[in-house]
């Protein structure tokens, strides 16, 4: 099978090299530098050249706060780049696999959101993945979209890798309290990836929206207590308080969903795909001594 990654240099996209690389697959590996999927004339001859069976975009605009007063640039990326990557996948016969956010719904529902849920995302970033999303099913691709949140990984910029370079700077630090979400590791995501990649050509798959999230929710605040936990064991620096705060008083550019929680059990039953174990996420990156400076 041959299958061509977009973004292959952000957090994802490396851990899809990770998981990928000892399969029997063909894989063709495009980082930003390689292509920027906004030059829509390159991606196009790019990807009429490979005539990928699969391509997985793990490529995004995913500056929450700024796209606020970037949002012509976010759309270039969220939405009308996805737009040109299906209509080329819909020429070529071939399946799409995007991902995209919990950021799509407004966090005002106190359930497990799953995939019929109606989004209403309350960001510019939410808005231009949700438009994403429905440019792919309007181009009549074959399309798997995975929804997932608070992904972090040892690549690349999230809220592990600041924890850590906080804990290294500051004796005290705040964390929001009243968010809530399910963390992602992004290993995980990508060995779902892997999972999903063989069964499009094995099996007649309908398109469809999955949920891909962690197996336990928390807030922001006992995130970052939990991964300081493990951290303080193997040696880092950490703050002596992590002290909580209202995400009233804690200002951003951007509305965030108060309470994002996931719904995973389509993906399980489709495809026996377990949720993310994110804390066992954490001691890994710390045991194997991967985090990496971006």
């Amino acid at each position: 099978m041959k299958i061509l990654v977009l973004g292959s240099d952000g957090q994802l996209g490396k851990c899809l090299y990770d998981q990928f690389r000892n399969t029997e697959h063909e894989l063709i590996f495009f980082s930003r530098l390689d292509v920027d999927i906004s030059d829509f004339d390159l991606i196009r001859k790019k990807m009429l050249s490979i005539k990928p069976d699969l391509t997985i975009n793990a490529a995004a605009y995913t500056a929450v706060d700024e796209a606020e007063n970037e949002k012509k640039l976010a759309y270039l990326i969220n939405s009308t780049a996805v737009e040109i990557i299906a209509n080329i996948c819909k020429e070529l016969n071939s399946w799409l696999l995007h991902i995209s956010t919990d950021y799509v719904f407004d966090g005002l529902y106190k359930g497990a959101y799953k995939e019929t849920c109606k989004p209403n995302p309350k960001s510019v970033y939410g808005a231009s993945k949700l438009s994403g999303e429905h440019a792919i099913q309007s181009s009549g691709c074959k399309y798997i979209i995975i929804r997932t949140s608070w992904v972090f990984s040892e690549y690349g910029n999230n809220f592990l890798k600041t924890m850590i370079m906080l804990g290294k700077k500051n004796k005290e630090i705040k964390v929001v309290e009243d968010q809530f979400g399910c963390p992602t590791y992004a290993q995980d995501i990508a060995k779902s990836i892997v999972i999903i990649a063989p069964k499009l050509m094995q099996e007649k798959l309908e398109s469809n929206i999955y949920h891909y999230s962690g197996n336990n929710s928390c807030s922001w605040h006992e995130f970052s207590e939990l991964i300081f936990d493990v951290a303080k064991k193997y040696g880092f620096k950490v703050p002596d308080h992590v002290n909580k705060i209202k995400s009233k008083d804690y200002k951003t550019a951007a509305i965030r969903p108060n309470f994002s929680i996931l719904n995973c059990s389509k993906i399980n039953e489709h495809f026996e795909i377990s949720k993310s174990d994110w804390l066992a996420g954490i001691n890994h990156i710390f045991n194997s001594n991967r985090i990496q400076d971006d």
